[in-house]
């Protein structure tokens, strides 16, 4: 199957502001419907990790909404980039540290001052993971020891740690709760799992005040062309007759980026979450087949559909279903999924055929 795991890729997009990176020019939080206490963040200094990614420089965006001060923890790269921070390098709100998780004096000095860390820096391409899986380990699994460690060493109130649906393999049970068994069925996912044990192990042997959050597939503007979605659709825009894949029939539950990252500020705030893993997903799923004929309905495009055996998975490292119960996330910590998958489709649609620049359609992406 294509690799669907999209939590922290980094991809270099440069929407202005966080309404118009999320496709609305409306803030999530209208009155009424936020799902957290209003102003809780204001004056707050907050520790993003992986702050360039995906989902990091969206959950940046939302806390300088919210007030915060933040402070944004990327990987060095010696070259000019802009990247998704580019619009927020100037903000008087943001400071952005080059470093790696790997570094254990780096990441104390990030964590200094800070009353919220949420740590999303990792390594997640699933197919890269079975060449490298080494690699896997010592950011994942490491890193995350070095950054609980500096939560611990410097009192932080709250170290949010993300998961991924990866770590359930394939549904055993449906809906997918908390207790679910974990399946390490790639190196990527076994990562992760010794990622998610190592923040917790902290908790209950430090008293650390950490909360898992395990988003299922979020996707959405900035996602890099290692994810389904973005793969689909940047074929379709620059003009493919044939979209290439790996299975068809897998399902996935797909939640759009500003739900997952409204997500994170409020079991952040949750006390009933405080050594807990919380999963964060939409309740609904698709079959990856059926999602490319509804994408190629949206982009108004015309393709067939066509299995590539390059982009299959082993077989037995195949997640064949993922379905997720997000009750926890609703009645702990008031939140639930606010955009549609057939709005947030749109939305990404029209970001992707506005930056296809940032893509390499012809390339399978690993």
């Amino acid at each position: 199957m294509t690799h669907t795991e999209p939590t922290h890729a980094e991809s270099p997009g440069t929407e202005p502001t966080y309404a118009q990176a999320t496709g609305t020019e409306s803030s999530t939080f209208q009155k009424g419907t936020a799902m957290h206490a209003p102003g809780f963040f204001h004056g707050r200094t907050v520790l993003v990790t992986g702050a360039e990614g995906f989902i990091g420089s969206t959950l940046v965006d939302l806390l300088v909404r919210e007030g915060a001060t933040v402070r944004a923890l990327v990987h060095y790269k010696p070259y000019a980039e802009k990247g998704n921070l580019a619009h927020l390098l100037d903000h008087p709100q943001v400071q952005v540290i080059a470093g790696d998780v790997r570094d254990p004096g780096r990441v104390l000095d990030a964590v200094a001052g800070c009353d919220t860390v949420f740590h999303l820096a990792a390594l997640i391409g699933i197919p890269y993971s079975y060449d490298s899986p080494g690699a896997y380990v010592a950011v994942n699994v490491t890193g995350t020891e070095n950054i609980a460690e500096a939560c611990r060493r410097h009192h932080v109130r709250r170290l949010v740690h993300t998961s991924t649906s990866e770590v359930y393999g394939t549904a055993l049970t449906v809906p997918i709760a908390e207790d679910h068994p974990l399946q390490p069925q790639s190196p990527y996912s076994a990562s992760k799992i010794g990622a998610d044990m190592m923040a917790l192990s902290h908790h209950h042997a430090f008293d650390l005040p950490v909360t898992v959050v395990r988003p299922f597939n979020t996707y959405g503007p900035r996602q890099s062309a290692r994810a389904v979605i973005p793969t689909i659709l940047a074929q379709l825009h620059s003009g493919a007759r044939e979209i290439r894949l790996g299975s068809l029939t897998p399902t996935r539950d797909f939640t759009y980026v500003t739900d997952t990252t409204r997500g994170f500020l409020a079991v952040a705030q949750c006390d009933r979450a405080l050594g807990e893993v919380v999963n964060l997903g939409a309740g609904e799923e698709i079959a990856i087949g059926d999602l490319a004929r509804r994408l190629i309905a949206v982009s108004g495009q015309d393709a067939e559909i066509v299995v590539d055996e390059a982009r299959l998975r082993p077989a037995a490292s195949e997640v064949h279903r993922l379905l997720s119960d997000n009750s926890r996330a609703r009645t702990w910590a008031s939140w639930k999924p606010e955009v549609t998958l057939d709005e947030g489709l749109s939305r990404t649609s029209d970001w992707i055929r506005a930056n296809l620049r940032l893509f390499a359609p012809g390339r399978y992406a690993v």
